[in-house]
């Protein structure tokens, strides 16, 4: 069973979102925004005037600003602001824009927020959600189809990213990532011992973003295991189409599922399905929050 919801979007109006920080992630995030029907950027914000993300976004016609998240608190309310700058810098966002009733979506593992992967948990109405990590993103969803239907006594997410991809904010929050990537292994199975590993890989081509799940699943049947192994895949793929299973295996108790995910973007390089996935879930996200403000309008019941 699948935890994502899809809006009706022909009975959705569009709410207004900001897109905070300007790197690859922000980026690509304004061109999902804009893409969406039920989603208006009317703000991407940065510190650096001269930044090309910045740029970019005016291009495309959105309002910027260089005062980074002073600018979205001098705005009109929005609906949803996207976080896509660093874990510490997240905490102070998140200080400052709670009193405001913004869904804030933190693509940073700072771990402060309610924990989603939208085929697992579907999206919480609370006021901060983190997306975890790209390898969260990649390897929850096989995780925990495994531990719904065995006993898993251990769990190990490995994923590698190209280099030219792994930005700043991604090697500074190294720490924070496999903190983060590894709490959620645990809490969305119930497996206490686990391990993440980020690998950054600086192979020429560039690597396509892979993630590899090795669980110890006593009792685990090769058939029963791609079953559910493709079930969770194929939920993934109705927001990130480029997730694919590229290898499943049971040797005794030993689980190996490999999974690459290729970016559906306007911006992204192919082999940058790292931040593809995670932006995709956060797409979503904002797009379930907008149906939920519509229903709320339609029946008068504000929340």
């Amino acid at each position: 069973m699948t935890a994502v919801e899809i809006p009706a979007t022909d009975l959705v109006a569009p709410v207004r979102v900001a897109v905070l920080g300007t790197g690859a992630i922000g980026q690509d995030l304004v061109h999902k925004a804009l893409r969406s029907p039920v989603l208006d950027c009317a703000l991407v914000a940065g510190r650096n005037p001269e930044s090309a993300g910045l740029r970019h976004a005016a291009r495309l016609g959105c309002p910027t600003s260089a005062d980074g998240v002073d600018a979205i608190l001098a705005a009109e309310r929005f609906a949803v602001v996207f976080d896509a700058t660093s874990a510490a810098a997240h905490a102070e966002h998140r200080r400052l824009l709670e009193p405001l009733g913004t869904l804030l979506v933190d693509l940073t593992p700072s771990k402060l927020g309610r924990m989603v992967v939208p085929t697992v948990t579907g999206v919480p109405e609370c006021a901060d959600i983190s997306l975890v990590s790209c390898g969260g993103q990649a390897a929850v969803p096989v995780a925990h189809a495994l531990a719904g239907r065995y006993r898993v006594e251990y769990l190990e997410a490995v994923s590698t990213v190209a280099s030219t991809i792994a930005g700043r904010a991604t090697r500074i929050n190294l720490d924070e990532y496999v903190a983060t990537t590894r709490q959620a292994l645990s809490e969305f199975t119930g497996v206490r011992d686990t391990k993440a590993i980020l690998n950054i890989s600086p192979a020429v081509p560039p690597a396509t973003f892979r993630t590899a799940v090795r669980a110890i699943v006593p009792g685990a049947e090769v058939e029963e295991v791609r079953a559910a192994v493709s079930t969770a895949a194929k939920a993934v793929r109705t927001f990130a189409p480029g997730y694919e299973v590229l290898g499943c295996t049971v040797t005794g108790d030993r689980v190996v599922v490999s999974v690459e995910v290729t970016a559906n973007s306007d911006v992204l390089p192919h082999y940058a399905g790292n931040l593809d996935i995670i932006n995709a879930a956060a797409i979503l996200a904002a797009e379930q929050h907008a149906g939920r403000l519509a229903r709320s309008a339609r029946t008068g019941v504000h929340r």
